[in-house]
């Protein structure tokens, strides 16, 4: 019988009635409850780490889960996490990170629906997640609507809606129909045992760029981050009339601030040699993000930055592939 862990950290899917709305409350003996009587054929484990809203998690959070896993990583034959939608993807990413070489399933599910509510697609998540969790497969995974996403591809595209997860530039790894996972593609079996690195360096700043923004708000940047990750517009270039942006790039390159160039549009990637508006700041020493999502830049960046590394190293390890988080035979 499969042994599984399961890490409850809050969420939607643990929310009760509060006085000021929806909020974190149930025990993990209330949580597993709702589903004992669907997982005849495996113990799990259920332990709750924290009770929080997504929108309070934070990147110690994401070391705490880290450290766990890799801690009682021999005593369990897979993961699951129980966590709020809201920055799901931002988890699910920093793990793919933080936990190298796995070799076992750590996955990650919440809902839109508190699983207490009538009306809730937590119990099909949760039942989905604890089916894929007994796979013979390693790698960090979402689990949303019977569908299956790579840690690092995963973003959050409704409100609302059940199906809330889309699997960004990237294939879905499986879809779940009742009781049967349909493979599309498996990731790699590692060669390499469990590495746990949970250096995080949370002095990211994140820019959406819009028709008017100042250069100085870099001169602010510069002065309390050491990295920015730019969401441009389209392909990626950045205004060079009026309100020009290229002085300031240049500047923060020259003291060291890692620049990562991104676009707002959430498929294709970027492709600063394209446009006259791109190649101007391709001329600096700034990362491309190729077809990245923005949560999985933002986890990376602080990920490599916890690291004592040269602005040319850092670039080199953004810009290289992990966990699937770019495609390798990108061209942009």
């Amino acid at each position: 019988m499969k042994k599984l862990l399961l890490l409850a950290t809050g969420g939607t899917i643990a929310s009760i009635e509060g006085n000021e709305g929806l909020v974190p409350g149930l025990s993990a003996e209330e949580l597993l409850q709702y589903f004992k009587n669907d997982i005849l054929e495996v113990d799990v484990t259920c332990e709750i780490i924290m009770n929080r809203d997504s929108t309070n998690m934070q990147p110690e959070h994401w070391v705490m889960m880290a450290e766990i896993i890799a801690e009682r990583y021999h005593e369990f034959d897979g993961f699951i996490i129980t966590h709020g939608t809201d920055t799901l993807a931002y988890t699910s990413a920093a793990l793919s990170y933080m936990l190298q070489g796995l070799k076992k399933p750590v996955v990650i599910t919440g809902s839109q629906v508190p699983i207490s509510f009538k009306q809730t697609d937590a119990k099909k998540n949760v039942i989905d997640s604890i089916r894929f969790a007994k796979e013979e497969i390693g790698g960090v995974f979402v689990v949303f609507d019977g569908r299956v996403i790579i840690g690092t591809r995963a973003m959050k595209m409704r409100t609302k809606s059940y199906d809330a997860f889309a699997s960004i530039n990237h294939p879905y790894v499986a879809t779940i129909e009742k009781d049967q996972i349909h493979f599309l593609w498996k990731p790699d079996k590692p060669t390499t045992e469990l590495l746990l690195d949970t250096s995080i360096c949370p002095d990211v700043f994140l820019l959406k760029l819009h028709p008017g923004t100042k250069p100085e708000i870099f001169d602010f940047i510069k002065q309390h981050y050491k990295g920015v990750i730019i969401e441009s517009f389209g392909n990626g270039g950045l205004p060079f009339e009026e309100r020009n942006l290229l002085p300031k790039i240049e500047e923060m390159v020259d003291e060291g601030i890692a620049v990562v160039i991104t676009t707002q549009c959430l498929e294709e990637g970027q492709d600063l040699l394209l446009y006259e508006v791109g190649r101007k700041v391709a001329q600096y020493n700034i990362i491309l993000s190729a077809d990245m999502n923005t949560e999985a830049i933002v986890a990376k960046l602080m990920w490599v930055l916890g690291n004592e590394l040269t602005l040319n190293e850092i670039k080199n390890r953004m810009e290289s592939q992990l966990a699937y988080d770019l495609s390798v035979d990108w061209e942009g």
